[in-house]
């Protein structure tokens, strides 16, 4: 429903995709695309309302970054939006400006809903038909379960349609929209009380109303994260006075997630950068602390950049009250890593997604991929766990250093046994085990013997779910014994 712009190489090649667009709809009608990424330009810049005012002056454009986390609207978008030079900065929101003050369309974190709260909303049937289309997705990549986080009522309510149906052939894990205030909590508390806790389920293990998800920053190719250090430019430019900024008011964050703690539910927190990292980790250990509660698996979705002192916060709060578990994406270092080399700068870059600490630190973490952050296959997360090169080589294959690689037989377990837990289904799935359900794939090669290059490059040949065949490769060669008992 909206414009890929993932393979865009050029600024041209955006316009391009917009103009085509613009070409099959009315005047005044929305155009919107999402994927684009500068990393992957080759002119290492924003699209800006300028670039994309030439093709659609008749219809307002909103193009969001790869990341989610910004995006860029052409100047018919902006006057929708009342956008003028003489427009604020929403609260934890930014406004691109050139050097004379003037919108350059770029709009970040909360400034974006000044400009998709305008844009119609997609259709339950339009939801409906992308949850089929990604379930079928899913299988051809050998994957059987997904955490599905800030979700609002009518998702659910196609999740619970589906279900059902009989058609929600995976296990749906979802975190709900925690909003930013201690109000919203409370209403989401009591919105939540009807539903079963995890590990308890809908549908036999199929659909858990896993817990809430809050925001504490931004994003690192935004520049947004909340970090103790200077921004960088271009790896090595700072970007004087950013700091980043929190998402919300860090005492309130702190109220809402002891609301939460209070009633039972499961917490994971986006933090990317250092800053919010300590914050969430702290915060966590004070409602602990407080309410000594074990099994809430509290989370710190992205972990980018942990400092020490969160790492061994997140170390001694799994020990203690198997909570502060990181649920990092390493496709980050592919697919969005030129970005993220050249806002992270040298020092840390280094320190991104730090595994191997991980692993000496007896911490456990759930891999992710964050789509449509990065593309949804698990085994790119496989590989770029190991090897931790980004997409482009902008700033060198290795930006982020191989000190942190780890072995695929840790990468495997981080995207299976230990996401399950986080799942709260480890009892069911994760593993080969007797006693579990049926949830397995069948791969072309084995990954723990074929070159790491290989490994982003596997094909699926079979996958069951609950032990039921529901996808097999047109030319796989395995065959299937029908008389089997």
């Amino acid at each position: 429903y909206e414009v890929n712009l993932s393979d865009a190489a050029r600024i041209e090649d955006v316009v391009a995709k917009v103009r085509e667009r613009v070409a099959t709809v009315k005047p005044g009608e929305w155009v919107v695309g999402s994927g684009w990424d500068e990393g992957k330009l080759a002119e290492l810049r924003y699209v800006y309302a300028s670039d994309l005012d030439k093709v659609a002056p008749a219809n307002p454009v909103w193009l969001r970054h790869t990341t989610g986390h910004y995006g860029v609207a052409n100047s018919y978008a902006m006057q929708l939006a009342h956008i003028t030079a003489d427009t604020k900065n929403p609260p934890a929101g930014t406004i691109d400006r050139d050097v004379q003050g003037i919108p350059t369309g770029v709009l970040k974190e909360a400034a974006l809903g000044m400009v998709e709260n305008l844009i119609p909303p997609i259709t339950p049937q339009q939801q409906r038909s992308a949850i089929l289309y990604m379930i079928d997705a899913f299988h051809k990549e050998g994957m059987t379960a997904v955490k599905d986080p800030d979700i609002l009522q009518d998702t659910w309510d196609a999740y619970r349609e589906l279900l059902e149906e009989n058609k929600l052939a995976v296990r749906v894990f979802v975190l709900w929209d925690g909003g930013n205030t201690a109000e919203s909590a409370k209403r989401i508390i009591a919105r939540m009380s009807d539903l079963p806790k995890p590990p308890q389920s809908l549908g036999d293990g199929k659909l858990i109303s896993g817990g809430v998800k809050l925001f504490m920053d931004g994003s690192g190719g935004a520049r947004t994260a909340w970090v103790y250090k200077e921004w960088r430019k271009s790896s090595t430019g700072i970007d004087t006075g950013n700091f980043g900024y929190p998402a919300l008011d860090p005492a309130v964050y702190r109220q809402m997630v002891r609301l939460f703690h209070s009633a039972g539910i499961h917490i994971g927190t986006h933090a990317v950068g250092d800053r919010a990292i300590d914050w969430v980790v702290d915060t966590y250990a004070e409602v602990l602390n407080e309410t000594p509660t074990k099994g809430l698996r509290h989370s710190i979705i992205h972990s980018n950049i942990p400092t020490e002192h969160a790492l061994e916060t997140m170390a001694a709060l799994e020990k203690k009250y198997d909570a502060g578990y990181p649920e990092p994406q390493a496709p980050f270092m592919w697919w969005i890593g030129d970005t993220y080399a050249g806002t992270f700068g040298p020092e840390r870059a280094a320190r991104l997604n730090p595994f191997k600490t991980y692993l000496s630190k007896g911490i456990r973490w759930g891999g992710g991929s964050d789509f449509f952050v990065t593309p949804f296959p698990a085994r790119y997360g496989l590989w770029a766990s190991i090897a931790r090169e980004t997409l482009k080589g902008v700033y060198g294959a290795h930006p982020f250093g191989t000190t942190e690689s780890i072995d695929v037989h840790t990468a495997l377990r981080s995207y299976t046994d230990w996401a399950a837990h986080q799942l709260f289904l480890e009892d069911q799935i994760g593993s080969i085990e007797t006693g579990k359900r049926a949830d397995i794939a069948v791969w072309d090669r084995d990954v723990y013997t074929v070159p790491t290059d290989d490994i982003k490059d596997l094909k699926c040949e079979m996958t069951l779910f609950d032990g039921q065949i529901v996808y097999k490769a047109a030319a796989t060669p395995i065959t299937i014994n029908e008389n089997a008992p």
